[in-house]
């Protein structure tokens, strides 16, 4: 896909990940940036950033579990702005806690985001792109949706669905000239996760390095694009040898602690 001129839409755009997609989408081209977040202040700072680049900014301050608002912004909008070319899914929300532990108000709120929230956006934005007969739908995934974390049991289980969504949707529509594509980041370094207990021997990435390999896999048409050394080692580790992988990760893991951290936005 080629991004210069066309317009685009990016959940959880105020912050981390999303951020800096929106900001690498504008350095590369793009006519139109759709800013979809819950925070007016941070994603009204960001919408003026953007513009100086001299990009058409449109911040759209949106709750992804209300349906019926995300079905009458995103008819308004494509309505005021003509076509969707690109969907950047990457609102999300974690709870990190031993599952014991866990609550039922965060697995559910989980749910609500990373999964419905994203299916509600999508079926409304894929349509339209069968329609026109083109578009690029990405899905922000993650490495827990190919290697489950411990004290993660929700966050990876959501991953692990949305890597399954997108491998059917992805069958579903390329008939239809509409590309879907999976982005795995591992733990990055966004000021969202400064609280979380992190894992014994994992190195963040910085955001933009996300941003960035999410560019070359879509000049690339990549299908799924997964980030840095440590991401391939655990993925094809998981695949040759699982157990071993297995009780890496959950000595890794901080299992000891019966604290539970959240982190809000885009995510690693």
């Amino acid at each position: 896909m080629k991004l210069h001129g066309k317009t685009a839409l990016v959940t959880g755009a105020s912050r981390g990940i999303g951020r800096a997609i929106a900001i690498e989408l504008a350095k590369n081209g793009v006519k139109r940036l759709l800013l979809v977040a819950r925070n007016q202040q941070r994603l009204t700072e960001m919408a003026t950033d953007i513009g100086a680049m001299g990009v058409e900014v449109i911040p759209l301050i949106l709750d992804l579990t209300d349906r019926v608002r995300v079905n009458i912004v995103i008819s308004q909008a494509w309505r005021d702005y003509g076509q969707i070319h690109l969907l950047v899914n990457c609102a999300g929300v974690a709870y990190q806690a031993p599952f014991l532990q866990s609550k039922l108000p965060h697995v559910q709120e989980e749910i609500a985001i990373n999964l419905l929230g994203m299916y509600t956006i999508t079926r409304l934005i894929a349509r339209r792109m069968v329609s026109q007969r083109e578009g690029t739908i990405v899905n922000v995934a993650s490495l827990m949706g190919k290697v489950a974390a411990p004290t993660m049991s929700t966050y990876s289980a959501t991953k692990f669905a949305i890597l399954g969504f997108t491998q059917a949707l992805r069958g579903e529509l390329a008939s239809h000239n509409v590309q879907v594509i999976s982005l795995l980041p591992t733990l990055t370094d966004t000021d969202m996760v400064r609280d979380l207990q992190l894992f014994r021997g994992i190195v963040p990435m910085s955001p933009q390095r996300v941003a960035q390999a999410l560019m070359q896999g879509i000049a690339a048409d990549r299908h799924e694009i997964i980030i840095g050394w440590q991401s391939h080692l655990a993925v094809w580790g998981n695949y040759l040898v699982p157990r071993l992988v297995e009780r890496a990760i959950r000595l890794a893991a901080p299992l000891p602690h019966q604290r539970s951290w959240r982190w809000l936005g885009a995510k690693g």
